[in-house]
């Protein structure tokens, strides 16, 4: 009965000491951070990318894959900016299948949360060593924010998160881009109560202290789709569905209404390859609509090496563990097109 502590966890500055941001990377950061924000607040016309595997469940493939999506930001730099999803954490409505690397490290590992926290931060450094890229990841649980505040150039607050009071006060204390999903209910007006939640300043209890924060400006819409009364996924993301929340949005009088769409989940019915169709009528849906245009800045694309998924018994180099994802190729002709379309 009761809670039985296990171990006490590093702390985020011991684990920031033993694997450092360097000079170079905290420039870099900076500038992509910034560049981000512009685009979000619409100093910059381009278009945003979040895109990578539904979990970061390996190293070594999470590497190889951002090395490629380096290699095309390079070909589409005037028109994209890419963000390589690297999610580390997963949620679980109930508290079986892979919940990330906290929790599983080396996927079939001993569950280590220690050693899971160190495998996290050293995958966030090394992408960036690698590639230039800094990345996006999910905020699952909120007071791990910290291992990762000094890495991150944005983060996302899940469908199941987006209600939870303490998810949006911290959110509020980000010095980068916040993302709030719609939640799985659909329920728009949670969304934009989430995003104003987040663009305000609070006072709250975090990891044992007393804090304040003074709102984040650039917390903004996601768009993930929705789950109805029967259990079928719904999509959000059709040319109406999109004059409607723009006209909510801006109704609720907020700081740079910006808006992401998550071409996969209830969108497609985690059917990985409608995201190609999806994406491309969304690009089609802002050239119709100035109003769209100024409020749609980007897409969040589920995307591996290997098409499709595996199990984690059966596991396949560069192929998802969890949902179906976009392959390589697919990827790689997808981001081309949508240079040519925006």
């Amino acid at each position: 009965m009761g809670i039985n502590y296990i171990k006490k966890l590093s702390k985020p500055e011991e684990l920031k000491k033993k694997y450092p941001v360097t000079h170079e990377m905290q420039i870099l950061k900076e500038k992509r951070d910034q560049e981000i924000k512009d685009i979000l607040s619409g100093k910059i016309d381009k278009f945003i990318l979040i895109i990578g595997p539904c979990s970061a469940d390996c190293e070594e493939s999470v590497i190889d894959y951002t090395k490629r999506l380096a290699k095309i930001q390079k070909q589409v730099e005037d028109k994209i900016f890419i963000i390589p999803r690297v999610y580390t954490n997963k949620p679980r409505t109930t508290g079986k299948g892979y919940k990330g690397m906290l929790h599983q490290p080396n996927v079939l590992g001993k569950e280590d949360m220690k050693n899971g926290l160190e495998a996290i931060r050293k995958l966030h450094i090394d992408v960036v060593k690698e590639t230039g890229l800094t990345c996006a990841d999910e905020m699952l649980y909120p007071e791990n924010f910290e291992y990762l505040s000094d890495i991150l150039s944005y983060v996302a607050i899940g469908a199941r998160s987006v209600e939870d009071q303490h998810h949006r006060m911290t959110a509020s204390g980000f010095d980068v881009p916040a993302g709030m999903k719609n939640p799985t209910s659909g329920d728009i007006s949670v969304m934009l109560n989430s995003i104003l939640a987040a663009q305000s300043s609070h006072k709250f209890i975090y990891r044992g202290w007393e804090v304040t924060t003074s709102g984040n400006e650039y917390a903004h819409a996601i768009i993930r789709g929705y789950v109805n009364n029967q259990g079928q996924s719904m999509p959000n993301y059709h040319y109406e569905d999109l004059l409607s929340l723009h006209e909510n949005y801006m109704k609720k009088g907020l700081l740079n209404p910006a808006l992401i769409i998550d071409t996969n989940h209830s969108n497609s019915g985690k059917k990985h390859n409608e995201q190609i169709r999806i994406a491309k009528e969304i690009i089609a849906s802002r050239n119709k609509s100035n109003e769209i245009k100024n409020m749609v800045k980007g897409l969040m694309i589920e995307s591996y090496i290997e098409d499709g998924a595996c199990s984690i018994e059966n596991q396949v180099y560069g192929k998802s563990i969890t949902d179906p994802c976009l392959g390589w190729e697919k990827t790689e002709a997808l981001i081309l097109d949508l240079a040519n379309l925006l």
